[in-house]
């Protein structure tokens, strides 16, 4: 069994998630706090397998108590909030920089149960999160590998697009990334990034605050600049036209999801071939591996994130079974990896 802890300071809200979680035969609950100052002591007590955590709440938030649970005894958390306004935003990216997992939007008890995708991608999480090792936050990060160089025939300059892609577990790699890059990066980033509807702008926005470089949301027939970073929006995919500039459409899920990283992938490689940069991270699934694939085989340099430092090593794995990536990388050499190959023309 699942053991769960609820941090909710609704009773309403904590009673549903409660009714929700118990009903698979997978999870358990072990616990209901009231705000998080309580789901700190319970979890410090419990040490549940996974904490559902609200972000506004009295007493504590569920970013500081976040924080704290990833200092003193490292528990998986994923945060399950509504979205009231733009600063519960900024706490739920905080959050997740402070350790927490993924976002999800709190399912409404007003579509029951049985037909809630909101409850099915819940206990989805849930259980994904569960088996996640992770590690105390407090803990030095090892430094990145610097001296690490391409060993490949391919002159630096002629890259001038970077592609990223990531679910799960992606946004604090990414944000990781961007934020070791200079504000005078040499070419456009375009990052697909299976987010809750409603928190890609929030996502955005995080990015743009804690990096030097200028982050958005993609723009459709926006031509894409070098130190711009260009985020997919809620449920539209993220393409490049012909002429080199942005698309957003509508057109039918890809591997289950929209945006997808493949039809990111896919058009890059058509635009770009062998100028574009490649980049999987950690996400469940499979979306954007067989893509990374062709990029590579039309001569483009690709990378995917390695299995120790993936949350969930579903996508970059498919990538790299495949033959997809060109490096495999731990998420701290990834910074440095795109500094090596990506120069000024």
């Amino acid at each position: 069994m699942i053991r769960v802890l609820i941090v909710d300071d609704s009773p309403s809200a904590a009673e549903f998630l409660s009714n929700v979680i118990s009903s698979d035969p997978e999870m358990e609950i072990i616990g209901v706090a009231a705000n998080g100052a309580e789901g700190l002591k319970m979890a410090e007590r419990l040490r549940p397998d996974v904490i559902s955590m609200d972000i506004n709440m009295p007493v504590m938030d569920g970013f500081e108590t976040t924080r704290r649970i990833m200092s003193s005894c490292p528990i998986p958390i994923v945060i399950v909030s509504s979205i009231y306004n733009a600063d519960s935003v900024v706490l739920a990216f905080k959050a997740i920089e402070a350790g927490a997992l993924d976002i999800i939007n709190k399912p409404s008890a007003s579509s029951g149960s049985g037909e809630n995708r909101g409850v099915r991608d819940l206990l989805l999480t849930l259980k994904a999160m569960a088996g996640v090792k992770v590690i105390r936050r407090s803990a030095d990060k090892i430094a990145p590998l610097a001296a690490e160089r391409p060993a490949i025939a391919v002159t630096q300059s002629q890259i001038k697009l970077v592609c990223i892609g990531a679910s799960t577990g992606g946004p604090p790699v990414i944000q990781e990334i961007l934020a070791s890059l200079p504000a005078d990066f040499p070419a456009p980033i375009l990052i697909v990034q299976h987010i809750t509807p409603g928190f890609s702008a929030g996502f955005a926005t995080w990015l743009d605050n804690t990096t030097s470089l200028s982050v958005h949301m993609a723009s459709p027939g926006e031509l894409p600049l070098p130190g711009h970073v260009y985020i997919a929006s809620d449920n539209l995919h993220l393409e490049l036209l012909p002429d080199g500039r942005l698309n957003l459409t509508s057109h039918p899920v890809c591997n289950g999801v929209r945006p997808s990283v493949s039809r990111l992938f896919h058009s890059a490689m058509a635009v770009f071939r062998n100028s574009a940069l490649g980049i999987i991270l950690s996400g469940m699934g499979k979306d954007g591996a067989e893509e990374l694939k062709l990029m590579r085989d039309a001569g483009a340099v690709t990378i995917a994130q390695d299995q120790a430092s993936s949350v969930v090593f579903g996508m970059p794995g498919e990538a790299v079974k495949l033959g997809g990536a060109t490096y495999v990388l731990p998420a701290y050499s990834i910074a440095a990896m795109i500094k090596n190959l990506v120069k000024p023309i």
